[in-house]
């Protein structure tokens, strides 16, 4: 069983979601990135996201387009996300590690070599965000050599067709996106979610998780009711942003919210 069935697979046992944390990599810097993750690994999250800093980063709100441009100019680059992945796992060796990521990452080095270096490092899947179905041939057959799960999004304007074409080749879990637009908190979300998810599962077995402005434990436990996992992102990096002046605060602010957003994740 992989990493990341076996994460889902503890969940369920212990009836609740699972916790999808995001982070941007090398966020503000190399070390209180590391202390950022090891924060939330160690406080309990079933699976650690990490976007790899990128200039363009199209699918992603302010929080998130700010998080890279601080990664970026601190030097980040896609060797020190191989390397903090690496550090990542001698001490976390069982926690699944998703890198988000734009495909021009993947592509520009070659995509058998960022599949190689990616599966050395200890990473799980990758969720390429820009890469569809229909042209991500080559991304699944490098995937498959090296043993990397492919995580496909799916929107709340996807057609049932659509959704069929991505479940087909997706492998790990499904991400539906709960809003239309990008990331970033939101006061409250959609009534669709609950329809949405039963629309995915008539085309998949796998889990299906939420994110997208999720920010507080209502929203955990508005979605743990119906969805396998819930993806928190934008709400612990504004953590980040809003300690740049303390880091070292960081880590325990991190905590602290996570906690707070465990609160919903137990199953009804």
């Amino acid at each position: 069983m992989s990493r990341i069935a076996n994460a889902f697979a503890q969940a369920r046992a212990q009836k609740r979601a699972a916790f999808v944390a995001y982070l941007c990599a090398g966020d503000p810097d190399a070390a209180t990135s590391l202390a950022a993750c090891r924060a939330l690994l160690e406080g309990g999250v079933d699976v650690l996201e990490l976007g790899l800093p990128f200039t363009d980063p199209l699918a992603d709100g302010l929080t998130n387009q700010l998080a890279a441009q601080r990664a970026l100019e601190a030097g980040a680059n896609p060797e020190s996300v191989f390397q903090l992945v690496r550090q990542l796992r001698a001490a976390h060796p069982k926690v699944p590690i998703v890198f988000y990521v734009y495909y021009n990452m993947i592509y520009a080095p070659g995509v058998e070599n960022f599949c190689q270096r990616a599966a050395s490092a200890g990473t799980d899947a990758l969720l390429a965000l820009d890469c569809p179905p229909e042209e991500a041939g080559e991304l699944l057959a490098a995937s498959r050599k090296h043993k990397l799960e492919n995580i496909f999004i799916v929107a709340p304007t996807t057609p049932p067709a659509r959704i069929a074409r991505i479940a087909a080749v997706a492998s790990g879990f499904i991400y539906y996106v709960s809003l239309e637009g990008v990331t970033g908190e939101r006061a409250e979300l959609p009534a669709s979610i609950p329809a949405a998810v039963k629309e995915i599962r008539k085309h998949t077995k796998l889990p299906v998780v939420v994110g997208f402005g999720v920010s507080k434990a209502a929203h955990v436990r508005q979605i743990a009711t119906v969805a396998d996992g819930v993806v928190v992102g934008s709400a612990l990096v504004n953590i980040i942003a809003a300690n740049l002046g303390s880091r070292a605060k960081v880590p325990a602010a991190l905590g602290a919210k996570l906690i707070e957003l465990q609160g919903g994740l137990a199953k009804s």
